[in-house]
């Protein structure tokens, strides 16, 4: 039972967090080969994947040489801070007090960024749009990669994370394939409320685990614990939605 739980906690966590990162990617990298074509949104594309794998490969041997203890702690600091950061966003736009993430005019934004540099020569623009490429994969791809590598620190959960995350990125840009266009229409602020809470729980059993307090329970901890944060983060929400038509009252 516990490592049914643990397997599917741990691939669950990792697609919808990946999901969230990919569908971001996906919309500036769409828009690169809307205005500039395939090319140069594939040569950005592919430059990134090769950064972040070489930096798997080396950060690999650093992580097997880290006491269990540290790595534990680190990496539970690290999700707490990943998790509280998306939980309070998902919160402030879910009561109001944010505007939510809109795909759709993030694409046009980065469209008419990219169609700026079309007053240069072609060879020009079209490294501006590969260098646009690039950075949305790498800075939401290495989010991917610490994602997995977090929620699979334990032995045995780095396969179900790593399973997660491709299914994710499958899923994603096979939709993104067929419709071509921004995916507008997935709830990620839903799915970021659900991925907040999912981290901020992975964070809190991995730094009790590393400050040497197990939990009686093991694994069967993680769903406890997403689900206070998550049943937290609604009630928090509802609080500034009452909290924002008091004041607009």
């Amino acid at each position: 039972m516990t490592d049914l739980a643990s397997f599917a906690t741990t691939v669950g966590a990792s697609f919808l967090a990946s999901a969230v990162e990919v569908v971001e990617a996906f919309t500036i990298v769409l828009a690169v080969s809307v205005v500039r074509g395939p090319r140069p949104a594939l040569l950005g594309t592919f430059a990134a994947l090769a950064v972040l794998a070489v930096a798997v490969v080396a950060l690999g041997p650093t992580l097997a040489r880290t006491p269990l203890p540290a790595l534990r702690l680190t990496i539970g600091i690290l999700l707490l801070v990943f998790g509280l950061g998306w939980l309070r966003k998902a919160v402030l736009r879910a009561g109001g007090a944010l505007p939510l993430h809109d795909e759709t005019a993030a694409f046009a934004a980065e469209t008419t960024a990219l169609r700026q540099a079309e007053d240069l020569d072609d060879k020009a623009a079209d490294g501006v749009a590969a260098l646009a490429a690039f950075k949305a994969v790498l800075l939401e791809g290495a989010e991917v990669v610490f994602i997995v590598l977090a929620i699979g620190s334990r032995p045995g959960l780095l396969l179900p994370a790593a399973v997660g995350a491709t299914a994710a990125c499958a899923l994603v840009l096979a939709v993104g394939a067929m419709v071509r266009k921004p995916l507008s229409t997935i709830p990620e602020n839903s799915l970021k409320f659900m991925v907040g809470a999912l981290l901020t729980g992975f964070g809190v059993f991995w730094c009790c685990e590393g400050l040497g307090a197990p939990w009686s329970s093991g694994d069967l901890a993680i769903p406890g614990l997403v689900a206070l944060y998550l049943l937290a983060g609604l009630a928090l929400a509802a609080w500034v939605r009452a909290t924002r038509s008091t004041v607009g009252a």
